[in-house]
């Protein structure tokens, strides 16, 4: 099933702007806040990760997966990609990286960790059991305390604004709660991580951060689905 939806903020001239996502995803989700950010109106595309689209395989033949964005008819793969090119194609307020080379630097290094790290040992606590799943728990709680003396004593990760590793982190604030309560597990409190749930109280000043929620109860069901379908697989 597919849906479309056009957002439109600020006129940015007569750019034409397209997302191709998931609902569920945070990085087609971190795609749409950094463009709502900007105030750049797009068209958004939701895709069936069952049964992708023809557009979504031509739009990025390569991996064909989500998130994609197509400006003017030309494909961004990536969401980090995307994240740089939107920054760097629209360069009103906020500027998502910094112009000094060591800043931008950390900021890619903190992204890449966040990713390839954090997520990815998030997906072995979620499709992991028994002693798997508590090493990968001891895993990423040791990640976290990384991320959590980053943004010690900064309202956001590159300082008083928000910016790229913070549209990076964004997921902490919605979507790793609801993926911790629908395992019955508790990772990630604001006992263990205060300095993150400071950060996260800041990002919730920001009406965008907002408008990019996920459904929490619709969340709530879907990886409910997915863990009860890994487990049918597992036996």
């Amino acid at each position: 099933m597919k849906w479309r939806t056009i957002f439109s903020s600020k006129t940015m001239g007569d750019d034409e702007v397209k997302v191709f996502g998931m609902w569920a995803s945070p990085y087609s989700r971190r795609v749409e806040l950094a463009l709502k950010l900007k105030g750049i109106p797009y068209e958004y595309i939701e895709e069936d990760l069952s049964n992708k689209s023809a557009l979504l395989i031509k739009h990025n033949p390569v991996h064909q997966k989500i998130p994609v964005l197509v400006h003017n008819g030309k494909s961004i793969p990536e969401s980090l990609v995307i994240l740089e090119y939107i920054d760097e194609t629209w360069r009103n307020n906020p500027i998502l990286l910094s112009q000094d080379p060591y800043d931008r630097a950390m900021a890619r290094f903190w992204a890449k960790f966040i990713d390839e790290k954090i997520l990815s040992t998030t997906r072995k606590v979620s499709f992991t059991t028994g002693k798997e799943q508590e090493h990968a728990i001891e895993e990423v709680t040791e990640q976290l305390k990384l991320l959590e003396n980053e943004v010690k004593g900064k309202a956001y990760f590159g300082g008083e604004g928000i910016g790229y590793v913070d549209i990076v982190a964004n997921f902490l604030v919605f979507w790793f709660g609801n993926l911790q309560e629908a395992l019955g597990i508790n990772i990630f409190s604001q006992h263990k991580f205060p300095f993150i749930f400071e950060w996260i109280q800041n990002q919730l000043k920001i009406d965008m951060v907002d408008e990019c929620r996920i459904p929490k109860d619709k969340h709530l069901t879907y990886i409910q689905t997915k863990l009860a379908a890994f487990k049918s697989a597992s036996k």
